[in-house]
């Protein structure tokens, strides 16, 4: 099978030539789901000269087979679950309860160590684009448009290099729009299309976090001093 990108980065700077109409709009905001999704998203944000932040959602995973997701839970701590696939499953209520508590406190943890004191950005009537490094069952990005709804944005387009057919169609119906580089009717993983698909670490998360912002603070900075400032590709 052929490997359709190097690393994240790669697969994000293809992903912002597909949104390139949205490059240089005051109203677009760039959310990525961590961590995976962060350093797609950040070449998205880069390349269209866009704010960057997160998102932040969990997967409920399955006791024995943690990649099949029972639902998902989000930041604001909408819950979502598969009742069909719990029950399929022989998951027992008591367990789902103890998983949703966990990664509760998992997102909880992540919210403070990635902002840093930051404050998440306002999606009020802001185009916001939803990134993630790839979609599966596409339980978590279900999760984040939902959670992205309640905030009341104008328009939310899902971004992702790759997802299986089936599920970007099921995307399709509850996003606004839906910017898919592969859709494959036979698949995997995620990891299947990428060369380089390591873990993004913590650290990484942070770091990407906190180049966006100071790029875009050095540029507004900038332009009120009236210097012209040109992208440095990094």
């Amino acid at each position: 099978m052929q490997r359709l990108f190097k690393n994240r980065f790669h697969a994000g700077h293809l992903l912002a030539r597909r949104l390139v109409a949205y490059a240089a709009h005051p109203d677009v905001l760039v959310l990525a789901l961590p961590r995976g999704g962060v350093p797609v998203a950040y070449m998205v944000a880069r390349e269209l000269d866009a704010a960057l932040d997160i998102l932040m959602v969990r997967k409920l995973g399955q006791p024995s087979q943690p990649e099949y997701a029972l639902g998902a839970v989000s930041g604001n701590e909408i819950c979502f679950l598969r009742r069909d696939k719990i029950k399929s499953s022989g998951t027992d209520m008591a367990t789902v309860r103890a998983m949703i508590d966990r990664e509760k406190a998992e997102l909880s943890r992540r919210e403070i160590l990635y902002r840093a004191d930051r404050p998440a950005l306002s999606l009020h009537h802001k185009i916001v684009i939803l990134v993630d490094d790839g979609v599966a069952t596409g339980s978590s990005m279900y999760m984040v448009i939902r959670s992205a709804r309640s905030m009341n944005p104008a328009k939310i387009i899902v971004a992702t290099p790759v997802a299986p057919r089936a599920s970007r169609k099921v995307l399709a119906r509850i996003a606004d729009e839906v910017a898919c580089l592969h859709s494959p009717l036979s698949f995997i993983s995620v990891g299947e299309w990428y060369e380089d698909f390591r873990q993004v670490s913590d650290t990484a998360v942070m770091h990407l976090l906190e180049r966006r912002w100071t790029q875009l603070t050095q540029a507004e900075g900038a332009r009120h001093s009236g210097v012209r400032v040109f992208p440095c590709r990094q």
